[in-house]
């Protein structure tokens, strides 16, 4: 961002939904429109480093037609989204799979992808 543009965001940290407008100032980020300090943090990472918990379906190669639901065990950066997706698009996993299991370990270095459903 350039000194004294903006940008208007919504914050998602928590029910609120505080609509948030940031401006680039000299003396870096400023932050209005949030009820506490949660809108202000989420502004600034949203605007210099965004990242996303990503969420999809896995095969499950000894179950025909069976997929597992699973997620970053933790957030990755947005920019490498559509990486993270087409390195799992060709990932199968093998039954039994339970909650919370481990089926790609380190996703691009960033996160741990884990099952967030069970398939026997």
């Amino acid at each position: 961002m350039n000194i004294g543009e903006k940008r208007e965001l919504v914050c998602i940290n928590c029910p609120m939904g505080c609509m948030l407008t940031a401006t680039m100032t000299e003396n870096g980020l400023s932050v209005t429109g949030n009820t506490c300090p949660r809108g202000e943090k989420y502004a600034n990472e949203e605007l210099t480093h965004p990242t996303r918990t990503l969420t999809t379906t896995l095969r499950v190669e000894n179950r025909e037609g069976k997929y597992v639901p699973v997620k970053t065990n933790g957030p990755i950066s947005k920019e490498k989204l559509f990486e993270a997706m087409k390195v799992l698009s060709d990932v199968k996993v093998t039954a039994p799979v339970k909650t919370g299991d481990v089926v790609f370990p380190s996703l691009l270095g960033e996160a741990d992808v884990i099952a967030t459903g069970t398939v026997d």
